[in-house]
């Protein structure tokens, strides 16, 4: 049994791990080792790792009787082992959270910088088109690099202010307190170009505003008087880069530019792109570009709402319909009639675009095969082709409903009819009411019938000024009887209502197919006299002017960056350098994200209940899962087995004592049987006594049986 016992031991031990990668006890119990070898038992203390290996060593090397002892001793140990581990993973789990959120607050602004990278990115045969006129303005670069050199700037955090000296401040090394720096030079476009404007020169010189007035308006606001100006952005400015904003509210503003050179729509793509920032946001008003027709009579200082133009396209807002416009003018080839027309609206939400503040990218992109595309940010916002994603269609319907054509008189629409042949049934009552008085209803005890339900004021009196010739008899006003307050009801008692069984409502014939039913009446289908095709809506009127013509409730509107080109990746590297610098001071700049979570909690209070929520809730559950649970015991005990020596000796005294048990056994057997036959002897003795004493004869008798 108790060789049984410390196996038994041995397995348990074997199944709980101690504290440490070397603390399995295999070895020391392995039955493929024929003893306990000796450095186990001389070094145990450096095998196994933890709080227990000093209490585990006694163990094997006082044997059995130290046994005990750690068995007791062992307890309250293993309870802190259950206890650090459960913080150790709590710890663990929230430093995780917070060290997830540090790093992603700190590569926000690399992560930025590789978008930009990546959206500016150019293949080969995009850098061949870039490069095809380098080499004419290679010379040009030459003579304008020392005019660049002076817009160079240091761009910094707004905390520490702007530094504007150019190169110099460049060249003087960077200060312990910037955060990053960004060197911003004039964009220069790489490639052919119809029309490009940066403002950073600030002047209007290559600009005309508007001279006229709008023929719609009243007389106080039809003037074009809008101001304009060129000025740098107010927030997230770079040194050096302008733009054109719009200063007025409610007014009307115009103001234009001619291309380099008309654009003819035959054989090219037409790539029209510039920057928006409303830094105000924006109530109602737009942002769009008109690029005006080549009419041959063009005036820009009587640039107005009704000048020609070829399409536009920009943001445009009023109320909560945000709006990516555009528009293009088509030429009825019958009539010669102009006819706007409208792209499907984005694909995506744009009020993120109108009130963020930030300055966006917008692009058109217009091909010969008759497709468009439209990008914010230089992510496709909405695509389509002008010959079927356009409202109303470029091409009128073939055939049309005959205007001469009418429904004849005896044409029969409908397709069910009343039964003829139905008949109403002989107890069906359309006089019975749908509501009768419930007859089991009784009164109920209390009711007092002959009380009012009101009675006057008995404490009003008439007013002073009372007139009873020109305001009659004056009369008490009525007040709820107080007889009544105690009582189910007064005045005159009547049954409630309940639904009539029997009511069944007016009688009507059922429906049937109607045999004479010719379907819904149309007009025939004639030839459309205005009828036309025209397979290439893209090749509109040729444009050489590009214009603002807007009325906005918000001013300071931001322009910058126009670029007018045939070539979308002309038009990316001009973005690369100019936009993609003000995404990434804009990304530099933003506050953390605590902050931003703190700014909006500040204009929408309620979200403080969804942060708590948000941070309290797993807190909850990790004290909730971590926190070490309270056995029933007040210890948890670990088992630890003598060393394998030990029960070796034991084994050998065992048998022994099995041995011994055995020949004990034996021995007392054989005594037993002696006892018994001595019993026996005695009792046959007690009985040949008993017969002496009842008589001679009997006791002969019995010796004889005995001879025998």
């Amino acid at each position: 049994m108790r060789r049984s016992h410390l196996q038994r031991l041995a397995l348990a031990l074997n199944r709980v791990p101690l504290s440490g990668p070397n603390c399995h006890l295999d070895p020391i119990f392995s039955t493929r080792k024929p003893g306990f070898l000796q450095p186990y038992s001389a070094g145990l203390g450096d095998i196994l790792s933890g709080p227990n290996a000093e209490l585990t060593s006694s163990v094997f090397l006082r044997g059995e009787t130290a046994f005990i002892r750690t068995y007791s001793l062992q307890l309250p140990r293993r309870r802190k082992m259950k206890l650090d581990r459960g913080w150790m993973w709590c710890l663990l789990l929230l430093s995780s959270l917070a060290g997830a959120a540090a790093a992603a607050q700190e590569k926000q602004l690399e992560l930025d910088v590789s978008d930009v990278d990546e959206d500016m990115g150019l293949d080969d045969e995009e850098l061949n088109v870039l490069l095809a006129g380098e080499e004419e303005e290679e010379e040009e670069e030459m003579e304008m690099e020392m005019e660049e050199e002076d817009d160079e700037a240091t761009v910094m955090d707004e905390d520490h202010g702007d530094k504007t000296d150019g190169t110099a401040s460049a060249k003087a090394g960077v200060d312990a307190n910037v955060s990053f720096q960004v060197t911003y030079k004039t964009p220069v476009p790489t490639g052919d170009v119809y029309f490009a404007e940066t403002f950073d020169d600030g002047s209007l010189d290559r600009w005309q505003q508007s001279k006229t007035v709008k023929g719609d308006a009243d007389d106080d606001i039809a003037k074009y008087d809008g101001k304009w100006a060129v000025e740098q952005l107010k927030e997230n400015k770079i040194p050096g880069d302008k733009g054109l904003v719009l200063k007025s509210r409610a007014k009307h503003h115009a103001i234009s530019s001619l291309l380099n050179k008309p654009f003819v729509f035959q054989d090219d793509t037409l790539v029209v792109q510039y920057e928006v920032n409303f830094q105000d946001g924006i109530d109602c008003g737009g942002a769009y570009i008109k690029l005006l027709s080549d009419t041959g009579d063009l005036n820009l200082e009587q640039f107005h709402d009704r000048t020609a133009y070829s399409l536009m396209f920009g943001p445009d807002k009023c109320g909560e319909d945000y709006k990516l416009h555009f528009i293009f003018r088509h030429l009825n080839p019958l009539n010669k009639d102009t006819e706007e027309k409208h792209a499907k609206r984005a694909d995506v939400d744009l009020k993120k675009f109108y009130t963020d503040k930030k300055t966006h990218l917008y692009t058109l992109v217009l091909n010969p095969d008759n497709s468009y595309e439209m990008f914010i940010d230089q992510s496709s916002v909405s695509r389509g082709s002008l010959l079927h994603d356009v409202i109303p269609p470029v091409n009128p319907p073939k055939e049309i409903d005959d205007p001469s054509d009418s429904k004849p008189e005896d044409w029969d629409e409908r397709a069910k009819i009343p039964d003829p042949e139905a008949v109403k049934p002989e107890d069906w009552d359309e006089e019975a009411p749908a509501k009768i008085e419930d007859p089991d209803a009784l009164m109920p005890e209390g009711w007092l019938e002959d009380e009012p339900e009101f009675v006057p004021d008995p404490i009003a009196e008439k007013p002073e000024d009372w007139d009873e010739e020109m305001d009659g008899e004056w009369e008490a006003p009525q007040i709820p009887n107080p007889a009544c307050e105690t009582a189910p009801g007064c005045g005159e008692w009547n049954r409630p209502t309940i639904n009539n069984p029997l009511y069944k409502g007016k009688w009507k014939a059922p429906l049937v197919d109607n045999p004479n039913y010719q379907g819904v009446w149309k007009p025939r289908r004639v030839d459309n006299p205005d009828y036309f095709e025209d397979l290439h809506p893209f090749r509109m009127t040729p444009f050489k002017a590009v214009g603002l013509e807007l009325w906005s409730m918000t001013s300071e509107i931001y322009f910058d960056n126009f670029i007018i080109t045939s070539h979308k990746e002309v038009a990316d590297r001009w973005a690369s350098d100019s936009w993609g610098l003000k995404k990434l001071v804009a990304s530099a700049n933003e506050p953390g994200i605590f902050a931003q979570l703190t700014i909006a909690a500040e204009e929408r209070p309620w979200l403080w209940v969804i942060y708590i929520l948000t941070v309290g809730l797993p807190i909850g559950l990790a004290v909730l899962f971590c926190w070490p649970k309270k056995s029933d015991d007040e210890y948890v005990y670990k088992k630890v087995d003598p060393p394998r020596a030990d029960i070796e000796e034991e084994e050998e005294e065992d048998e022994e004592e099995e041995v011994a048990d055995e020949g004990k056994a034996a021995e007392g057997t054989e005594a037993a049987a002696a006892a018994a036959a001595t019993e026996e002897a005695e009792d046959e003795e007690e009985e040949e006594e008993e017969e002496r004493r009842r008589g001679g004869g009997g006791g002969g008798g019995r010796r004889n049986r005995s001879r025998r």
